[in-house]
């Protein structure tokens, strides 16, 4: 697979593009028109640069308004064609974009179209240069690939064929089987894009939410597996218009692209397969978590066991050779990592006591890790002394440490680790992770999505929007298909919010609330009361509304009441939550029942964040 990207879809100066673009190891970039003009290189130069990065120059583009221009015009566009050939040339640029006219002077007659690109053509061949026709999704007389292809075949000349853009064909849903009637050898390049669905016209919606494949909702690997089974073997490359993007570092933006185009190519090829090898292991099907690690020094370890101990949590295991504890609670592992000289002790002088690391349990480590380095995730390490296990981790959320443990090796890993220790006692009825929330800055948040789904099996659920007291805050799900593993990433595109506050406190983005599964959410928080776990106060209207709400039975409206838990029921089921006062100011515990329910309490999020700030407020008064 050959790879390219748009130097439009990237932040800065054409020569900073280039250098994030071949670092982030693309094959080839296409020069944005704009892009050029603003350079204080010349377009001589730029090619000895891009020589210099292993760079390929895919695509001069665009060339607007080209076809069907009146008589009084024709003259002036062919001149203005010639200075761009000049400068494709000098470029060492190969193809010209040439997009369908949006011009309103632009005539439709279909005999002055063609006879405009067959000229467009020879011009472009005595020149040993090549130019893509592209059916813009808003053209004036040309909107549609299938009109585009059937133009150039009309033309019929070989320094002409299609460009084809897959926001231009998806976003008009044209079928994807009329892809087959293309010969693919006349497909020049494919540029691929994927954007939010979206009721708005087509050009305010391409120039503003285009974002990288997977992290929209266009069907993309049947785009891209269709135009493969023809026989299509150029450059994929990518042309992304974001706003987000664009106030977001070049290097990030070019890491996203390269990892969407391998993560879109393994998802076409398994579709193709066997005619199509992928190129990664299989998605990572993740078994659960099976640890969360907290960094804390010696006198953050102290609260932090006192919150451990109010939750239900009994120290079990010392390490061996480490100021590190495991604490645990049925299928739930906590560590605190308080050694000098650590990974976690650097994390925590960033952020204070904190998680800096998830363990996630996998069938095979070898793969994971295979996947992830074809992903470009970057793997840690971190010192080994003597007899000590390595446990292999990548880069994680706000420079946290994701860890792979082997599944069915989870005990074998803790007893050889950790000496035993005799801290027994009665807990609280917790008795999994149920979900894990993060928090990161708003402009983060279509690149995390895209970390996990290709790096892990994971289906997506809609951006909901929930209303915090100062601002809006956005959250999105990620889930495994048996559950096992669910997060949730919360941004704020505001200042004010309580996500957006602890982005700024935090000093990045991070794990910001832990929810714990019960089977009984009643004796849970009853149990939970009497160890001196302080929770959150609900307003008693909120309970007022939920009788008003649903039918439910006057002692359990009751215990609910009583014990501030909130409620929400859908289709499925039930669901019940009890909120922990936040460790200070960084995280906090929610205790969760399903009963059949599939969602998070989105409706009760609200509640929830008006009374975290009433707290917060209370606080600080």
């Amino acid at each position: 697979m050959l790879t390219s990207i748009a130097t439009v879809s990237l932040s800065g100066t054409l020569e900073s593009k280039l250098r994030a673009i071949a670092h982030a190891r693309f094959d080839g970039a296409e020069i944005f028109e704009n892009d050029l003009l603003t350079a204080r290189s010349t377009a001589r130069e730029v090619a000895g640069q891009m020589h210099d990065l292993g760079l390929a120059c895919t695509v001069f583009q665009p060339f607007r308004d080209f076809e069907g221009m009146p008589d009084e015009l024709r003259g002036r566009t062919f001149d203005r064609l010639e200075r761009k050939f000049d400068l494709m040339q000098e470029l060492g640029a190969p193809l010209l974009l040439v997009c369908s006219s949006v011009s309103p002077a632009a005539s439709g007659d279909r005999s002055r179209i063609v006879a405009d690109l067959r000229e467009l053509a020879e011009r472009a061949a005595r020149r040993d240069l090549r130019v893509g026709y592209e059916a813009l999704a808003w053209g004036r007389h040309v909107f549609d690939h299938r009109d585009a292809w059937a133009v150039v075949k009309e033309v019929g000349h070989p320094a002409l064929g299609l460009i084809l853009d897959s926001f231009h064909s998806l976003a008009r849903a044209i079928p994807l089987e009329s892809l087959r009637e293309i010969d693919p050898s006349r497909i020049f390049i494919v540029q691929l894009a994927d954007a939010p669905i979206v009721q708005m016209d087509y050009l305010s919606w391409s120039r503003h939410f285009r974002n990288m494949p997977g992290q929209g909702e266009l069907p993309l690997v049947e785009f891209v597996a269709t135009l493969l089974a023809t026989g299509y073997a150029g450059p994929l490359s990518l042309e992304i218009f974001n706003d987000q993007f664009r106030a977001t570092s070049a290097s990030t933006v070019a890491l996203d692209g390269h990892r969407s185009l391998t993560f879109l190519f393994d998802q076409a090829a398994r579709r193709l397969a066997p005619r199509f090898s992928p190129e990664l292991p299989s998605a990572i099907k993740p078994r659960g978590f099976e640890f969360v690690e907290f960094a804390a020094n010696e006198e953050e370890s102290g609260q932090l066991q006192s919150i451990f101990t109010a939750l239900g949590f009994r120290r079990v295991g010392r390490h061996k050779s480490k100021n590190v504890a495991r604490w645990r609670q049925n299928r739930i592992n906590f560590v605190i990592n308080s050694e000098p000289e650590s990974f976690a002790r650097a994390y925590d002088a960033v952020h204070g006591a904190s998680v800096c690391a998830v363990g996630v349990s996998v069938n095979d480590i070898s793969a994971a890790l295979a996947r992830a380095e074809g992903l470009q995730i970057p793997r840690l390490t971190q010192p080994i002394g003597p007899g000590q296990l390595v446990m292999p981790s990548v880069q994680g959320l706000g420079g946290s440490l994701l860890y792979f443990m082997e599944a069915g090796q989870e005990r074998a890993i803790w007893d050889s680790e950790f000496l035993a220790t005799e801290d027994a006692g009665p807990d609280a009825g917790l008795v999994s992770i149920d979900h894990l929330a993060q928090t990161m800055p708003y402009e983060e948040v279509p690149s995390w999505v895209l970390y996990y789904i290709s790096l892990f099996e994971l289906s997506k659920t809609p951006v909901l929007e929930i209303a915090d007291p100062l601002g809006l805050v956005q959250t999105r799900a990620l889930e495994s298909a048996d559950g096992g593993l669910r997060l949730v990433l919360n941004a704020s595109p505001g200042s004010r919010t309580l996500s957006a506050r602890f982005v700024q406190g935090y000093h990045g983005a991070g794990l910001q609330h832990i929810a714990l599964a019960t089977r009984d959410i009643i004796a849970s928080a009853r149990r939970l009361r009497s160890l001196g776990l302080a929770t959150l106060p609900i307003p008693p209207n909120y309970y007022e509304d939920l009788a008003a709400r649903f039918a439910l039975e006057p002692t359990l409206l009751h215990d609910l009441q009583e014990l501030d838990i909130l409620y929400d029921r859908d289709s499925g089921g039930e669901y019940f939550q009890l909120v922990s006062r936040a460790f200070a100011k960084r995280f906090f515990f929610e205790i969760v029942e399903r009963r059949g329910y599939r969602g998070y309490g989105v409706p009760n999020a609200p509640i929830r964040l008006a009374a975290q700030s009433q707290y917060r407020d209370d606080i600080e008064r």
